[in-house]
């Protein structure tokens, strides 16, 4: 190794350090289930007994009986991908300092004011969330416990991960960075994969961030073997604006290539299949992220967006044939003094990454979750009316730096 490389890894091993400190500082979104390192009681007026639990990580905070991680089932951890699916990129010529640029350098940005004026949409998300109160089940039962762990349904990937979930189904999945290399620590690679049962664990996705490009841009692969935008295995991309606040997902016909690429690929036309808006921190306050989610309808089990862009519509107030999510706002926690949501033992560390999405007619319904469990590991987990592909893009804006955030 030559003295060059050399201070290039110490360089990332310096900002890794910094970069675990920042996340012990306020400001971050911590799970309110997570168990505490301490098995002590904290009240001391002996009137009432809370049970506590211990993991081995830097959060601190008692929690109810009502919210005891020990009964999630721990899903049993595998192998690390395959050396063969995941290769080392060639490094380029980078200076150190550009290695302080990684997106976990970013603050939490503030919380505006939310636009009452806009109407709700109709979408059939709303009404599956009205039968789920009117039918024939128990009605002092929470969602979860109605619903089955999701599986592969289909052979050929490239068609599961735009197959929208199936009404109470639970997608559990896993994210893992990879940041190994020079070239990595500013262009990483993505993986997804759908935890099945019995501990086993499929790839679904792989995406990585191109390098020549003037606004983030994500390449989208079933084939993390091949993550260009020309090869045979890619299925959608991402794409954010300057300042990092609005991202667009695509999919279908060569929708990782250029204009002049779609234009002359054969197959389904390039299809919008969500667009995250993030409010623009702007007086630099602390505090949790703030995101709005569009995806466009359900109809048959078929997506029925609007003809015109999803930002578009939503502006116009035509939101018939969208649906608008929303980021569930965290519950600001005196003991901790930090933001906390209830992750259900799926989340174990503080991250302005971490976030839940939900719908308005019914913030208790988790449409999408994602949240930090490791250095470069995260869980996500979709339900209806996402796919695959959809709630992969929505988590990758999340990695993203953002200017107008920080």
């Amino acid at each position: 190794m030559d003295a060059r490389t050399q201070k290039l890894e110490h360089q990332r091993h310096i900002l890794e350090q910094k970069m675990r400190q920042k996340r012990l500082a306020g400001g971050m979104v911590q799970a309110s289930d997570a168990r505490s390192n301490s098995g002590k009681s904290r009240d001391s007026s002996g009137n009432s007994r809370r049970e506590l639990h211990g993991y081995d990580g830097p959060l601190q905070f008692a929690m109810g009986q009502d919210s005891n991680p020990d009964q999630i089932i721990v899903m049993s951890s595998v192998d690390s991908l395959d050396d063969t699916m995941v290769q080392d990129l060639t490094t380029n010529n980078i200076s150190s300092s550009d290695l302080l640029d990684i997106e976990d350098e970013e603050s939490s940005p503030v919380a505006p004011n939310q636009n009452g004026n806009l109407p709700l949409p109709v979408n059939p998300l709303a009404d599956y969330l009205d039968d789920m109160a009117n039918d024939n089940l128990q009605a002092t039962a929470p969602p979860a416990s109605l619903e089955i762990e999701g599986d592969l349904t289909n052979d050929d990937l490239a068609a599961f991960v735009l197959e929208p979930a199936t009404p109470r189904v639970l997608f559990r999945c896993r994210i893992t960075r990879d940041r190994r290399g020079v070239d990595r620590g500013l262009f990483p690679t993505y993986f997804l994969q759908l935890e099945r049962p019995r501990g086993r664990r499929a790839l679904l996705l792989a995406a990585r961030k191109r390098k020549k490009s003037a606004t983030s841009h994500y390449v989208i692969s079933a084939d993390a073997t091949d993550l260009s935008r020309r090869g045979s295995g890619a299925v959608g991309k991402l794409r954010s604006n300057a300042l990092g606040t609005r991202f667009q997902a695509w999919a279908g016909k060569s929708a990782g290539g250029t204009k002049q690429e779609e234009e002359s690929s054969e197959g389904p036309p390039k299809e919008e299949l969500a667009a995250v808006l993030y409010d623009a921190n702007v007086l630099g306050f602390k505090g949790p992220r703030r995101m709005t989610v569009l995806v466009p309808a359900l109809s048959e089990g078929r997506r029925a967006g609007p003809d015109e862009p999803l930002v578009e519509a939503w502006k116009s107030g035509r939101n018939d044939r969208l649906v608008l999510l929303r980021n569930k706002t965290p519950v600001w926690n005196d003991d901790t003094q930090s933001y906390v949501l209830n992750f259900h033992g799926r989340v174990t560390q503080a991250s302005v990454k971490n976030f839940q999405i939900v719908h308005d007619s019914d913030p208790e319904y988790v449409v999408m979750q994602f949240g930090r469990v490791a250095d470069d590991a995260f869980t996500m987990d979709y339900r209806y009316p996402l796919c695959a592909l959809q709630a992969f893009a929505i988590a990758l804006s999340s990695f993203d730096g953002k200017l107008a955030c920080e």
